[in-house]
C-alpha cells in the first residue's frame, strides 16, 4: 500500500503526534519532524541511519521567524535572509538555548532556512513549531526529488510522504556560516556562488575535504551536508574530464554514462543520458539526483559522469559527483 499522499492535514496529525513525515522542497525530500520532539528527531536519525553529531536543518515559514531560533544575526545574513528566502539558501547562526542539541550535533549554531515550495509553505504555517528535515534518503545514499524515490527507501518504516511533485531545484540548498561575521559557504547548492557574492562580496568556500586532512574535522562537520562521502549511488561511479580514456578502461564492463549536453558514441556505453541538451546547468542540477536513481537500478558495472562546467551551478553539481565517487 502507497505511503504517499497530498493530505496536508494527514501530514499535521502525524507530525504534531511527533511522528516523522517525509516532506517535499524545492531542492530534495527531507524526512522531517518537530524540533522539540526528541521522540521525532531520534527517529529522524535512526531512519536514517545518521549519526548524530550530524547536524540537522531546520525549516521555518518565513523570514519573520528566524529571531525565534537565533540569538543573533549578522547583517551580511539578514541580506541573504531578504534575498534568497524563500529558496536554497541556508544559514548556520547562533542558536538559541531552546533549540535542543540533538538538532544541532551539540553545536551552539543551527542551520536554518525558508523552503520554496507552497505544499511545504502551507504546512509549517499550520503548524506550531518548526519542522528538522535533512534529505529523505537512508545516510550517503542518493538524496530523493519525486515522492516516488522516498517511498522506495523507506516505505515499510514511515507513515506517509507528503507528495508535492518532482522537486524543481534538484540538489540542497547552498548552506553558510559566519565566522567573524563574515560569510563562509559550508556546502555548494542550488544557489550559484556568483549570485551569493552578488549580493555579499568574495566568499569563501570551506572545503571539507581539506579540513578532515588538517584536523580529523569530519567526526564533527560545522553543518549539514559537508561530510566527504555523501549523495552516492550503491553502483561505482567515476566523475571525470576525459571521457573516452575512461570509457576506454571500462570496455569489457556494463557502463551509464551521465553527461552534460552531449551524445558519446562508444561501443562501450551501456546507456548514457546527456542532463541538458541546451546546456542548462540549472536544468542539469535538477534532473541529476533522478538519473542517478535510474542508473543505479540497472545494475550497471560503473557510472561515468562527465566533469561539469566550473561555473555557476556546475561547480554544485561537481561537488556533488565528486562526493559520490568517494570510496
Amino acid at each position: 500500500m502507497s505511503i504517499i499522499s497530498k493530505d496536508i492535514s494527514k501530514a499535521i496529525q502525524l507530525l504534531t503526534a511527533e511522528d516523522i513525515v517525509a516532506i517535499p522542497t524545492e531542492t530534495v525530500y527531507g524526512l522531517a519532524g518537530n524540533i522539540y520532539s526528541e521522540k521525532a528527531i531520534k527517529a529522524i536519525f535512526e531512519t536514517k541511519k545518521r549519526p548524530f553529531f550530524n547536524p540537522l536543518i531546520v525549516h521555518i515559514p518565513s523570514i519573520d521567524k528566524l529571531s525565534n531560533i537565533v540569538e543573533y544575526i549578522p547583517k551580511k545574513a539578514q541580506l541573504l535572509a531578504e534575498a534568497f528566502w524563500p529558496g536554497p539558501i541556508t544559514l548556520v547562526l547562533k542558536k538559541k538555548a531552546i533549540i535542543p542539541d540533538l538538532i544541532t550535533g551539540g553545536k551552539d549554531t543551527v542551520a536554518v532556512r525558508v523552503p520554496n515550495h507552497p505544499t511545504t509553505i502551507e504546512l509549517l504555517k499550520q503548524l506550531n513549531f518548526p519542522l528538522a528535515a535533512p534529505s529523505a534518503n537512508p545516510f550517503s545514499s542518493i538524496s530523493p526529488t519525486t515522492a516516488a524515490h522516498v517511498e522506495t527507501y523507506f516505505k515499510n518504516t514511515i507513515k506517509m510522504v507528503l507528495d508535492g511533485g518532482a522537486c524543481t531545484s534538484g540538489i540542497e540548498s547552498t548552506i553558510i556560516g559566519f565566522e567573524n561575521d563574515n560569510p563562509i559557504i559550508y556546502r555548494l547548492g542550488s544557489t550559484a556562488l556568483e549570485d551569493i557574492e552578488a549580493i555579499v562580496g568574495k566568499i569563501e568556500i570551506k572545503n571539507m575535504a581539506t579540513e578532515r586532512s588538517q584536523n580529523n574535522k569530519e567526526i564533527s562537520p560545522d553543518a549539514p551536508g559537508m561530510l566527504e562521502r555523501h549523495y552516492a549511488p550503491k553502483t561505482t561511479t567515476i566523475l571525470t574530464d576525459n571521457i573516452p580514456n575512461t570509457l576506454d578502461k571500462y570496455k569489457e564492463k556494463r557502463v551509464g554514462l551521465i553527461t552534460f549536453q552531449s551524445q558519446i558514441e562508444n561501443n562501450a556505453i551501456e546507456v548514457q543520458i546527456a542532463l541538458s541538451k541546451s546546456g542548462d546547468l540549472a536544468e542539469s542540477a535538477s534532473k541529476l539526483y533522478d538519473v542517478l536513481h535510474q542508473l543505479d537500478k540497472m545494475h550497471l558495472d560503473v557510472i561515468i559522469a562527465e566533469k561539469f562546467p566550473d561555473h555557476g551551478l556546475g561547480k554544485s553539481i561537481n561537488d556533488r559527483l565528486t562526493r559520490a565517487t568517494k570510496n
